[in-house]
């Protein structure tokens, strides 16, 4: 386990579930996020986020571990070159609560996201806003998710469906490979 898309909507603990694998793996941790948000909240294009997500890639020929979705742009670009797929996937009566505190946590402190963006009211409410997104975006993972994984049969997957079985698998990361060669966190393709 050297090279690891980790994803999940809003709210699942993606990102803080990639540094510390990231940090237990001992290699870069690249927050798609970072790379497709520029200033204002203006969006890369698929061209340009594609671009920055192989340089990424590139700079780090040791292994990654990198947070995000985006499948809308990247297609399968990360999971082709991944060796695992971890798929946080709390009930959203656990991610959605994680998200209003956040960001809530954000906007009070005007804490800056990515390239001088903060988070917005106007952002957060609405049809449009972040926590209706997190709703659709939980069931379109459902659908998504497995297609992806079906055209890329090489990767070990992990699905995660709380934070008990997260600190688990981290656990089992940060503890040095086995005379196999396998680390403790390697896992098989789950069985659907």
């Amino acid at each position: 386990m050297r090279r690891v898309s980790v994803a999940g909507i809003s709210g699942s603990g993606k990102t803080t579930f990639a540094r510390s694998l990231a940090e237990a793996l001992g290699v870069p941790f690249v927050e798609l996020d970072a790379l497709h948000h520029g200033p204002n909240w203006t969006e890369a294009t698929a061209e340009e986020l594609r671009a920055r997500v192989e340089a990424a890639i590139a700079a780090a020929p040791d292994g990654w571990v990198i947070d995000g979705n985006y499948r809308h742009k990247l297609e399968d670009l990360v999971l082709a070159q991944a060796d695992t797929f971890v798929w946080l996937e709390p009930p959203l009566r656990v991610s959605l609560p994680r998200l209003a505190r956040r960001t809530w946590h954000r906007w009070r402190r005007q804490e800056e996201l990515w390239h001088g963006n903060r988070e917005l009211l106007r952002n957060m409410v609405g049809l449009k806003g972040l926590f209706a997104w997190t709703v659709r975006s939980y069931f379109r993972h459902k659908r998504e998710i497995p297609a992806a994984l079906a055209r890329n049969p090489h990767l070990h997957v992990a699905h995660l469906r709380s934070a008990p079985e997260a600190r688990v698998f981290l656990a089992a990361a940060s503890r040095p490979a086995t005379s196999g060669g396998q680390s403790p966190g390697h896992v098989e393709k789950e069985q659907s």
